[in-house]
């Protein structure tokens, strides 16, 4: 662990012994959470689901980028899109553009495996293109993904580790090697049952099925497996978070120091899943400093 992490991980446990904390949020009060309206919403695909919305900040760029995948266990039950208004303009009030992914889903033609995995490198794709028009600085991203956008954000991160026979396989592509992933679902091979236990999702929907050109599933989906990356990842999980408990940040960050990649944990005191992903929860001041760090930002 780098000493800057290090001192990050000191202040959370400084802070926990200072401060009260707020009742934990629920399901309800994430799906309540709210936000201002995009900027633009820019198609990527042709597909419904296949666009962004752009948050872009008042005043002239270049700005400073978040890429930000929405949770949802995969599925268009649990929102997504909507809730993640409430981060996005928090953080184009500091000054950050957020490129908010919206994606094809399990329950969602075209989605899962291949479809989910695509659209990520399609939205990206379209981030490079359209970055002057909006001023944004593609040399200073940070990809944030909440529960399945954690998995996909720490996927996108090893995309270079891809074999060349998977679908998702892109020679040419934007690297992003600053991640933060909140309460993220990312080991598939290793947490296969928590997946299907709280998201109620077969592995086969995120995996595909195997094949004699792809006899192992998990090469070209499982996050863990496409390390060493060169990716410096925070991983980030409520310590109540019972969707991703705290043990599923330690387990993957032991797996990604072992392989040689740049790893920490950062775990919030009194929060749940949901905190993770609400501008007005206490545990907004614990992660707003580690997205501007990660953007090179003074904090």
């Amino acid at each position: 662990m780098t000493a800057s992490l290090s001192k990050t991980v000191a202040a959370t446990l400084c802070m926990s012994t200072l401060t009260a904390v707020a009742a934990p949020m629920t399901l309800d009060d994430y799906l309540a959470l709210s936000g201002p309206q995009p900027t633009a919403r820019i198609a990527y695909g042709s597909a419904p689901s296949q666009f962004v919305e752009l948050f872009r900040p008042v005043g002239a760029g270049p700005f400073p980028v978040v890429l930000l995948v929405h949770g949802g266990c995969w599925t268009v039950k649990f929102g997504g899109i909507e809730q993640m208004h409430n981060v996005a303009g928090a953080l184009a009030a500091q000054g950050i553009a957020v490129w908010s992914v919206e994606y094809r889903r399990v329950d969602e033609d075209g989605g899962g495996y291949p479809g989910t995995y695509l659209d990520m490198n399609m939205a990206i794709d379209k981030l490079e293109a359209d970055a002057a028009a909006y001023q944004l600085d593609t040399a200073r991203v940070v990809a944030v993904g909440h529960s399945a956008g954690g998995q996909l954000v720490q996927w996108i991160a090893g995309r270079g580790k891809l074999p060349p026979a998977s679908p998702m396989f892109r020679a040419n592509y934007l690297p992003i090697r600053q991640i933060i992933s909140l309460g993220g679902l990312a080991d598939l091979r290793n947490e296969r049952d928590l997946i299907k236990s709280n998201c109620d999702r077969d592995m086969v929907q995120l995996t595909g099925v195997a094949s004699a050109m792809r006899p192992d599933v998990f090469a070209d989906t499982n996050a863990a497996e496409l390390m060493p990356n060169g990716s410096t990842t925070l991983l980030i999980t409520g310590e109540l978070d019972t969707v991703s408990p705290p043990r599923i940040a330690h387990d993957y960050a032991q797996r990604a120091r072992k392989a040689g990649d740049k790893v920490a944990t950062l775990i919030l005191p009194g929060a749940s899943h949901y905190d993770e992903v609400a501008a007005s929860s206490p545990s907004w001041n614990l992660i707003l400093p580690e997205i501007r760090k990660a953007l090179g930002l003074a904090l």
